[in-house]
């Protein structure tokens, strides 16, 4: 009985819940690896849903903390560190920056973005949380969120210049 609530979850969320993970994957393996170790923690932990918020919703923020956790512990195998330069903050949104462009030239500028500066980028436009939860989330200051996003913002306008003059 159990296996068959689990098996209607998965065959419910998978799909788009595969999609968020791809957001935060570089490939479709690792997007892969992230939804299934979600769905792990999905079904373990699901006595603790309150029934107070949507479920996909629930299920999308562990799908989300799955991606960062996997994507710090990757960090911390590489041990990279990159000095940031300051940046100034860019006052535009990245709605006017992709006004006419294709969705799929959005996904692959916002793809070829720095790998921190895009995971704030999706953190706080498509996720839509706060940079005080970013911060929290990826273990960095609000104001290294902030300047992350003005930096995938600048970027992005960039790139849009170069294709489209």
């Amino acid at each position: 009985q159990k296996r068959r609530y689990q098996e209607h979850l998965y065959y419910r969320y998978g799909t788009d819940m595969y999609q968020v993970a791809l957001m935060y994957a570089k490939n479709e393996a690792d997007a892969s690896d992230i939804l299934q170790e979600s769905f792990i923690k999905v079904f373990k932990n699901i006595h603790t849903f309150k029934f107070q918020g949507a479920l996909g919703g629930w299920i999308r923020k562990t799908v989300v903390f799955t991606a960062i956790n996997a994507y710090k512990k990757k960090q911390r195998e590489t041990q990279l560190v990159v000095s940031m330069p300051e940046i100034e903050y860019v006052d535009f949104s990245v709605n006017e920056i992709a006004e006419g462009l294709d969705p799929s030239e959005i996904v692959k500028l916002v793809n070829q973005l720095p790998k921190k500066a895009q995971q704030v980028l999706k953190l706080y436009v498509i996720e839509e949380y706060k940079h005080q939860e970013i911060a929290d989330m990826l273990g960095i200051s609000v104001g290294t969120s902030k300047s992350q996003l003005n930096r995938a913002k600048k970027i992005l306008q960039e790139a849009v210049k170069a294709l489209h003059g």
